[in-house]
């Protein structure tokens, strides 16, 4: 993977951003370094509270023309008509969050986590998917996040030798219009028909939740959905951090969790956010462009009575 990473920054380093080309899903430090400044990149510095970080983290110190958003805060995600938490905002709302970043429809939006953790990856991830559905193929994700950026170290004064900027950017607002992929939606009725007809479904929350031990706060009821095979998104990074693992570890992985690495595949979660970092590997990563997000996931599917739930571990 690292390999094929430096390959890919060379290849990204004589590439005009904003040029028609179609954006790789990673990104190192180096492409970064070489990219800032230029006309048509930005970079989305997404630190927030999953990682432990908050804004004065990024007034404190941030790439270079970095601009800032709150994941959880500023719109990215919201209730839907049946008041499940944590699903794609409407497009109308994501279009006017879009732009009044600075971003319109011919920018390589470069987006920047924490990378302390997978799940913290997992910030990037859900908004790099979102830019995705939203019809938008300019956009990447540094491996690593900016936990690899303040990697490198003075000898002597042990400061970050990577250039940062302090303060806040504030960009000037741009038209960003939606070509809204409706193929990239999964419904709990795609998901009902998905178990009917056997397509698999890869549950990437933690096993204790897959199990039914444990669930997240707002799920109704302890399991997972019928049929499904976990493939924990701690798997999917090095120890569970801020770089992703190279496609020879993930493949085997894949196997070990029984999880095919080609043909449709549904991925889940609770609201969509582990969800992503499993699309991520499987969609941009490994290739498999049938996999796909159940965004709802078990907030939606645990809310309905009427739908079965696979408890593996009773605990009464």
């Amino acid at each position: 993977m690292k390999i094929f990473l430096k390959l890919m920054a060379v290849f990204w380093l004589f590439t005009l951003p904003g040029a028609g080309h179609a954006a790789s899903p990673l990104v190192d430090v180096e492409w970064v370094k070489a990219n800032i400044g230029k006309p048509g990149v930005a970079f989305l510095d997404v630190r927030g509270k999953l990682a432990g970080k908050s804004k004065a983290d990024y007034l404190a110190g941030h790439i270079p023309g970095a601009v800032y958003t709150n994941y959880l805060k500023d719109g990215w995600r919201s209730k839907d008509e049946s008041g499940v938490a944590g699903q794609l905002s409407p497009v109308p709302k994501l279009e006017k969050l879009i732009g009044g970043l600075g971003i319109d429809n011919a920018t390589h939006v470069v987006i920047i986590p924490n990378g302390g953790t997978a799940l913290d990856m997992g910030t990037g991830t859900r908004i790099y998917w979102t830019f995705k559905v939203l019809g938008h193929d300019k956009v990447s994700l540094l491996d690593g996040g900016m936990n690899a950026y303040l990697a490198a170290k003075d000898e002597k004064t042990k400061a970050p030798v990577n250039p940062l900027e302090k303060g806040d950017v504030k960009p000037q607002s741009a038209l960003f219009t939606a070509k809204l992929r409706k193929e990239m939606l999964t419904t709990k009725a795609d998901v009902k028909a998905a178990i009917a007809s056997g397509v698999p479904l890869v549950d990437n929350r933690p096993s204790d939740q897959f199990l039914g031990i444990n669930k997240h706060r707002l799920a109704k009821r302890l399991g997972t959905i019928p049929n499904a095979v976990n493939l924990p998104e701690s798997w999917l990074t090095k120890n569970g951090g801020g770089s992703f693992r190279s496609t020879t570890e993930l493949g085997n992985l894949y196997g070990a969790a029984k999880v095919s690495k080609t043909g449709k595949q549904i991925n889940f979660c609770n609201t969509g956010h582990w969800a992503s970092l499993g699309w991520f590997v499987s969609h941009e990563l490994m290739g498999n462009k049938d996999a796909k997000v159940y965004d709802g996931s078990m907030l939606e599917w645990s809310a309905d009575n009427k739908l079965t739930m696979d408890q593996k571990v009773k605990l009464n």
